[in-house]
């Protein structure tokens, strides 16, 4: 019958830990989705940001040797991400293009100047840095004008700076709700210990040799959670880039580590912390409010 009792006692206990695993997976998949949310959003972010094209239109009578050096100093300029020297003759080929007919031959001339397609990098993208950059460039004698939508941009950075604040709002009132439902389900789990916790209090175990086990069992716990919370991710990874390709573009394998780590810890420290509180609440009451 003792048996019996034990293999019961210790089947219950199994399942109680499987499902604290499971639940705290489950918590830690929603700030995993979350992180890889805001790191798909500051990429996207970034990637507007450095496809926003300054023309700058070089004066006709520019050798081309001129402007290639001009083209080479401002790769070397900390605001630059790339540029692209578009000649007279492309720029009249793309244009033919777009209008489906040769306006150089019904012209008699190619009235298009030669010019250069200036990336900036994401953190100078925006009117301030650029009205800087650009005051500085119409000064070369090789430059006729800058052109550049301000409109666009300045609407670009706002849009995504209201969406950042949304979403890190999001992130906190949801970073919150996850500490609670997990401390929820640790406490849910130690519950069913309290007996087994004040016995040990009772033949003269201390609080600390009571706690490490529980403690280390907690963080045991958050770490299997966590790792299967990265499980999931990669597949939830997996199947959006297969149904949207495009999502290669903001793929960065670095920043995806850093939030898959950042799941494990944050597993590890709220079910170790969650499991300390809740021992020692059970370590503080008396033995009749156990039955409540």
């Amino acid at each position: 019958m003792e048996e019996f009792e034990s293999s019961a006692s210790s089947k219950k206990t199994k399942q109680v830990y499987v499902s604290t695993v499971i639940s705290i997976a489950l918590v830690l998949l929603m700030i995993g989705l979350l992180g890889l949310m805001l790191v798909h959003a500051r990429n996207l972010s970034n990637y507007v940001k450095e496809n926003i094209v300054l023309n700058i239109i070089v004066n006709d009578g520019a050798k081309e040797v001129d402007v290639l050096a001009l083209q080479k100093q401002l790769d070397t300029h900390p605001y630059v991400l790339r540029t692209q020297y578009v000649s007279k003759e492309i720029a009249a080929r793309n244009l033919q293009k777009d209008l489906g007919e040769d306006f150089v031959q019904f012209l008699g001339y190619n009235p298009l100047l030669s010019s250069i397609d200036v990336y900036m990098k994401a953190d100078y993208a925006n009117n301030n840095s650029i009205k800087a950059f650009s005051s500085q460039l119409t000064k070369n004698p090789l430059v006729k004008e800058v052109i550049y939508q301000k409109s666009l941009i300045d609407m670009v950075n706002q849009n995504i700076q209201v969406i950042g604040l949304v979403i890190l709002a999001f992130a906190g009132v949801l970073l919150v709700i996850a500490v609670a439902l997990i401390n929820n389900t640790i406490r849910l789990a130690i519950y069913s210990q309290r007996f087994l916790i004040k016995s040990m209090q009772l033949v003269g175990a201390t609080k600390g040799f009571i706690r490490r086990p529980f403690i280390g069992y907690g963080i045991v716990h958050g770490f299997l959670g966590g790792l299967i919370a990265i499980i999931l991710l990669l597949l939830t990874l997996y199947l959006a880039q297969q149904q949207i390709p495009e999502l290669v573009i903001l793929r960065n394998w670095f920043e995806f580590g850093a939030v898959f780590v950042a799941v494990i810890v944050i597993g590890i420290l709220i079910s170790g912390l969650s499991t300390y509180f809740a021992v020692s609440k059970y370590l503080r009451l008396k033995i009749y409010n156990l039955y409540r």
